[in-house]
């Protein structure tokens, strides 16, 4: 399995190569299936042409919309692998067999059939999927959300067994923190599941959180590459529990979510769960939460949303506020998340207080935190946050040595 993204498809030189590379890698014996996601950034024309032509698009015929991207991709690929001389055959979301829920915009797949794919290999050729997309229950064209031609890739290889998940980038595998901000961050050879599940849901790039979930739940291991060079990668496989793990892995970043407080609700059993329960129910995806000690029977509660789902946030708290007796809302948007991802602290205590004395020394304030047995995330004001990831690479000495 090979995905290849919209960088490495984006213009005919570069689809031209990656052909080239799909056909060696047929010849070397292997039977391949590529996912293409769309060229360079015309989903982003996509949307903005919707927006011109409407102020809220509906979301089945963005959907409609937004597809056509990959299906040109998948198109003018086959045209060049069939051109070196090997048949190649395209197949949109639908025709692979991609089967979701009816969700527009960002659909769960449900069900992979995929049986044309393995006809297709049966005979020799190539399968060419385009990304992103399915078909859902009722029949409607879906699109899987962001991060979705990954999610395509991880779900077919899983689907089909293949040996390996190939995803080519404009990046040469997995470092220690983005290289645009720490240019002496280091390539990974190798990241557990767990460890990338924790890096992708905190702001690592490279790989879609959906995907890796996919990959974890059905043992696909992962190798990502670069498009441009193609040398080796890092490879994303289940924990190596015979070798000590690094205390630290890496440093992410995220400034796409906003932090909201809900003040002076009623303490009591079923507020909290009114609350998220009604923020579930309108597609809203809660991160982080923080609920202060209550006074005088009310508290105050906060918590992260992505910032494009802010407005819808508010607007359910706006409608619910008054059954949770809360006095006010308010929201930030000028916040960021760092963290620090590693196995090895499971075993390494002093991992939290290292971190936050860092942050100190730097001045940085945190806002909340939260904490799984392999990462510690502290909200910071979103202008602190690129001197952040400097000072934690360096202090838990992930540079290039």
């Amino acid at each position: 399995m090979q995905k290849y993204g919209g960088t490495s498809v984006a213009d005919p030189d570069r689809i031209r190569a990656v052909a080239d590379h799909v056909v060696r890698t047929h010849r070397a014996g292997k039977q391949v299936v590529v996912v293409v996601s769309a060229m360079g950034k015309s989903t982003d024309d996509f949307v903005r042409l919707a927006h011109d032509v409407s102020s809220d698009p509906h979301g089945r015929e963005m959907d409609m919309l937004l597809t056509a991207g990959e299906r040109i991709s998948m198109a003018l690929l086959c045209m060049a692998i069939i051109d070196l001389g090997l048949h190649a055959v395209s197949f949109t979301g639908s025709q692979a067999g991609i089967v979701t829920d009816t969700v527009h915009g960002k659909a769960k797949i449900l069900e992979v059939k995929g049986d044309r794919i393995r006809e297709t290999l049966a005979n020799g050729a190539v399968a060419v999927v385009a990304g992103f997309q399915g078909i859902s229950t009722d029949r409607d064209i879906t699109t899987l959300g962001r991060g979705g031609s990954d999610t395509t890739a991880v779900a077919l290889a899983a689907s089909l067994g293949a040996e390996v998940c190939e995803i080519y980038t404009d990046v040469s595998g997995v470092f220690t923190a983005d290289p645009r901000v720490v240019p002496e961050a280091r390539k990974l050879a190798k990241v557990s599941f767990e460890e990338m599940l924790e890096m992708a849901a905190t702001g690592g790039k490279v790989l879609a959180l959906r995907s890796v979930e996919f990959a974890r739940n059905y043992g696909v291991p992962v190798h990502v590459r670069s498009s441009f060079t193609w040398e080796p990668g890092t490879w994303v496989v289940e924990e190596d529990l015979s070798m000590e793990q690094a205390i630290i892995s890496g440093v992410t970043h995220d400034a796409s979510e906003a932090k909201v407080t809900i003040a002076q609700v009623a303490d009591r059993p079923g507020v909290a769960a009114s609350l998220f329960r009604a923020l579930a129910d309108a597609a809203v995806n809660v991160d982080m939460i923080v609920q202060n000690v209550s006074t005088a029977g009310h508290t105050d509660i906060s918590f992260t949303v992505p910032k494009d789902d802010l407005h819808r946030a508010i607007a359910v708290m706006e409608k619910i506020s008054g059954d949770l007796e809360a006095t006010g809302i308010t929201h930030d948007s000028n916040v960021a998340r760092v963290s620090v991802v590693g196995a090895g602290m499971r075993t390494n205590p002093g991992v939290a207080a290292k971190m936050f004395e860092v942050l100190a020394r730097q001045g940085v304030n945190i806002e909340m935190i939260s904490t799984s047995s392999i990462r510690i995330s502290c909200v910071v004001p979103l202008p602190d946050v690129e001197r952040a990831v400097i000072a934690l690479h360096s202090a838990f000495d992930l540079q290039i040595a």
